[in-house]
């Protein structure tokens, strides 16, 4: 069975350009709907970077999440039930079991099933990570000095290298 690919052009998850104040700092919840920092963090983060580029990861090279042209829910469908014949894997409990994944179970599947997470999301999870990449990745440009401590804190020393890019003096707070 033909398994549809509905996700050219994926540039899934991961990423930079939520500064959304201090509490995006604290990894805290977002308001207004620009989804949920801390599931990027958990589930997305260790493939597609804090800034959502993408690059090499544990699954081999994750596609840019800043240059993705998907749209919210199909963003969700991906993260649900990964991108078969890559290694996206599935974040969705039950997916190609008793949920049916782009209308396939895993007989169906064969070579092309994609891997199993090791980070599962529930639906509201999903959904936020998946309103988290369209709102605060997609369309950006290359990170910024406030993306970087947003994601990592004002006194990480990982984003010195945009400090000294930016021209930013400030010395980090970490002793």
């Amino acid at each position: 069975m033909m398994v549809p690919v509905v996700i050219a052009g994926l540039a899934l998850m991961s990423g930079a350009a939520w500064v959304q104040g201090a509490a995006w700092a604290q990894g805290a919840r977002t308001s207004g709907g620009d989804g949920d920092l801390a599931v990027f963090k958990k589930a997305c983060s260790g493939c597609h970077k804090w800034h959502g580029g993408g690059g090499g990861g544990y699954g081999g090279d994750a596609l840019s999440l800043r240059k993705t042209q998907l749209e919210k829910d199909q963003v969700a469908e991906v993260v649900r039930c990964g991108r078969p014949g890559t290694g996206m894997p599935y974040h969705l409990r039950g997916a190609y079991d008793s949920v049916k994944c782009y209308d396939s179970l895993k007989a169906d599947m064969g070579t092309s099933m994609p891997p199993e997470t090791a980070v599962f999301l529930r639906p509201a999870e999903i959904d936020a990570v998946a309103t988290y990449v369209v709102t605060q990745l997609k369309g950006k440009g290359d990170p910024t000095i406030e993306e970087c401590t947003a994601f990592f804190g004002a006194t990480s020393r990982a984003c010195d290298i945009y400090r000294k890019k930016e021209g930013s003096n400030a010395a980090t707070a970490s002793h």
